[in-house]
C-alpha cells in the first residue's frame, strides 16, 4: 500500500514538473549608439530569438558610470556600442566578463586586437573617425571661413560658434581629448582646448548632439565622429565634413558582457548575434554609418573610407586605461571645464 502511494506521489510530481511553463528568457541591454540603431538591434534580436529585451540608451561615459555604480548589484547584462576607451577601462577594473565568441575569426584585426588587449572582456563592433562638421549655409551667411585644421577652431571669428560634448559624459569627446594629446603633446593640447573654450557655446552631454545642432543651425560647427555627420548629410542638412589637416583619431566602438550578468546565456546569444555579418550589415537601416567589424559585413556606401584618412596610431591601451583616463578627465575639469563655471 505504501509503495503504491509513493508511486502515485512520484507520478503526480513528474506530471506537475512537466506541466510547469518554461522560464522566459530576458536580457537587459545598455546601449550607447543612436537610439534608432539600438531599437533596430532590440527588435531584430527579439524577433529571431524570442528573448525579451529591456533597453536603456545612454552615452558611453554615462553607461560606464552606471555600470561602475551598480557593480555590487549588477542590473545590466550587455553594454553594446559606444567608444572603446571606457569599455577598456571597465575591463581593466573587472566590471565586465571574459567571453571568446565563436564569431571572433570573422572580425577585422582591429576588432580582435581590442578583444586581446582587454583579455576578451570587450570586442570591437565598429570603427569611426573623428572630425568636425560645419553648416555651409550658416558659415556663408555669417561670412566665416571654412575650418580645415584643429588649430583653426581657436580663431577669434568662431567665437560662440562651436559645440563639443563634455568628455566626462561622452566617449566621443574623450576620444577628442585623447586625440589632441597624441597629435600635439599634452601641454599644447590643453592650450588648444583652453583657446577653443572661448569659441564654445555649449558642452553637450551626448557626443552626436553638436552635429545635430549644427544641422539645425543652432551652432556653426560641431566636433564629433564623421559617421554622425554623414547621418545629417543623408537627411538633407547642409553639413560639410572635415578631416582635420593635422590628422585625427578614431574609435573602435565596442561591446562587453557586464560582470555578474543575471541573464548570462542571453547575453552570450546577443554578443554572437551582434557580431554576425548579416546583422552588422543592417546598420544602414538605422542611418548608422560606422565601419562594421565583421569583415564580411557590407558597410553603407556613405560610410567614411578610413583608408583615405590621415589617422593617427591611436594608443587604445594607454588612453583606455583607468589611470590615464581618470587623470586626463581631471585635468580637463580643472583647466577647461572650470572655465565654464
Amino acid at each position: 500500500m505504501m509503495g503504491r502511494k509513493l508511486l502515485f506521489c512520484l507520478a503526480a510530481a513528474l506530471v506537475g514538473a512537466v506541466a510547469l511553463p518554461a522560464k522566459a528568457e530576458n536580457l537587459t541591454l545598455y546601449c550607447s549608439p543612436q537610439i534608432e540603431w539600438c531599437n533596430l538591434m532590440v527588435e531584430a534580436f527579439t524577433k529571431e530569438t524570442g528573448i525579451e529585451v529591456a533597453m536603456t540608451r545612454k552615452s558611453s561615459g554615462e553607461t560606464f558610470a552606471q555600470i561602475k555604480a551598480e557593480s555590487s548589484n549588477p542590473r545590466g547584462d550587455v553594454w553594446w556600442g559606444g567608444t572603446g576607451d571606457p569599455h577598456l577601462q571597465a575591463a581593466e577594473e573587472g566590471l565586465t566578463e571574459e567571453y571568446r565568441s565563436p564569431m571572433l575569426a570573422e572580425l577585422h584585426p582591429w576588432a580582435t586586437r581590442q578583444a586581446e588587449q582587454a583579455g576578451y572582456r570587450t570586442v570591437g563592433i565598429y570603427a569611426g573617425a573623428l572630425g568636425f562638421g560645419y553648416n555651409t549655409e550658416l558659415l556663408a551667411e555669417k561670412g566665416l571661413p571654412a575650418p580645415e585644421c584643429w588649430e583653426d577652431l581657436t580663431r577669434e571669428e568662431y567665437r560662440d560658434e562651436i559645440q563639443v560634448a563634455n568628455p566626462n559624459s561622452s566617449g566621443t569627446s574623450y576620444t577628442t581629448l585623447a586625440t589632441l594629446v597624441q597629435i600635439f603633446g599634452e601641454e599644447k593640447a590643453f592650450d588648444l582646448l583652453k583657446a577653443m573654450h572661448a569659441n564654445m557655446n555649449q558642452y553637450t552631454k551626448s557626443g552626436s548632439a553638436p552635429i545635430k545642432a549644427a544641422a539645425r543651425g543652432e551652432t556653426a560647427i560641431g566636433i564629433t565622429f564623421m559617421h554622425d555627420m554623414v547621418t545629417q548629410v543623408v537627411q538633407g542638412f547642409p553639413i560639410a565634413i572635415v578631416a582635420p589637416c593635422e590628422g585625427t583619431g578614431y574609435e573602435i566602438g565596442s561591446m562587453s558582457i557586464i560582470k555578474g550578468a543575471r541573464n548570462l546565456d542571453s547575453a552570450k546569444k546577443f554578443y554572437d548575434f551582434a557580431l554576425r555579418a548579416d546583422i552588422q550589415s543592417r546598420a544602414q537601416e538605422a542611418q548608422a554609418y560606422q565601419v562594421p567589424s565583421n569583415a564580411a559585413a557590407v558597410p553603407p556606401k556613405e560610410s567614411p573610407d578610413l583608408t583615405k584618412l590621415k589617422l593617427i596610431d591611436y594608443d587604445f591601451a594607454l588612453y583606455g586605461s583607468s589611470d590615464e583616463r581618470r587623470r586626463l578627465l581631471k585635468r580637463w575639469d580643472d583647466e577647461v571645464g572650470a572655465l565654464a563655471n
